[in-house]
């Protein structure tokens, strides 16, 4: 089954900062679809098994910072 988190990531400012952000979200386990928003500085994640902290970790190697 499929599970939906949400992460709010200040940090992001254009396309680039999106691509990159999805980009390392959709190569993290258990990832089906990654969609960054930059007018709301979110990213929503669907997928089933998501851990948290690979997910946040993922984020962070696209070099910013989930909330």
């Amino acid at each position: 089954m499929s599970e939906t988190v949400v992460y709010r990531v200040p940090g992001m400012s254009c396309g680039h900062c999106l691509q990159a952000v999805e980009g390392r979200l959709a190569a993290a386990a258990g990832v089906e679809r990654a969609e960054a928003d930059l007018d709301t500085k979110t990213v929503k994640v669907t997928g089933g098994g998501l851990d948290d902290r690979a997910l946040r970790a993922a984020i962070a190697e696209a070099g910013y910072e989930a909330e």
